[in-house]
């Protein structure tokens, strides 16, 4: 296991740094095997030294590309696969383990209605800040990442293109927490539209306007 100060979404793809030696043991066991290992949310404490506490629903990663320092840091390019529920923490020797259940995943619901209201409420949270001189972080176009538009089989691809939705809003690591541990798909896209929705709305008070201009 590998407690972050930041979420990692199903199909969202994470740089890291690994210079600790316990995740270099980690690293090091990964890589020797079938090269994942879970990503969970710190809830209190610091990703360095230990003694965190931590979210019980996370990501199970897989490292996608690595890279050995000399020194024995690593740099790894992870993607995120599925979801799990932390049944029981381990001790963390000789680093964090636990034991875990996968969640299943539901299809999402076929009307492009709520995605699109979703996406419409992303693009305006990124445009808003972007006019505050904070833009988020660069991604692809929001119209291909959630397939309006590109011919993709809804149906059969709702839930990836929700969490690359999920993955494109500049939420904070709590707000991205509660999104990773909703139940379902039409519930994460309500939940989805009000976050940005919410924050829409501070920001324009930001820029001195109302909400909606």
């Amino acid at each position: 296991m590998f407690p972050l100060s930041s979420v990692l979404f199903p199909g969202a793809e994470l740089p890291l740094h690994v210079f600790e030696p316990r995740y270099r043991e980690l690293t090091d066991h990964c890589l020797a095997g079938d090269g994942e290992f879970g990503v969970v949310l710190i809830a209190r404490g610091s990703e360095v030294g230990g003694g965190d506490q931590r979210f019980g629903v996370g990501t199970v990663a897989h490292i996608e590309a690595a890279s050995p320092f000399e020194d024995g840091r690593w740099a790894l390019l992870v993607e995120g696969r599925r979801r799990f529920t932390v049944a029981q923490w381990l001790p963390d020797a000789p680093y964090p383990r636990a034991e875990v259940d996968d969640l299943r995943e539901e299809r999402g619901p076929a009307d492009e209605g709520p995605f699109a209201r979703a996406t419409a409420a992303v693009r305006r949270v990124r445009t808003l800040m972007s006019e505050l001189g904070s833009p988020a972080p660069v991604i692809a176009d929001l119209g291909a990442a959630t397939g309006v538009g590109s011919g993709v089989d809804g149906a059969a691809d709702a839930g990836a293109r929700l969490w690359r939705l999920c993955a494109a809003a500049p939420l904070t690591a709590l707000d991205g927490q509660r999104l990773l541990e909703e139940a379902g798909p039409g519930a994460r896209l309500a939940l989805l539209t009000e976050l940005c929705d919410a924050l829409a709305g501070d920001l324009s008070q930001l820029l001195g306007g109302a909400p909606g201009d």
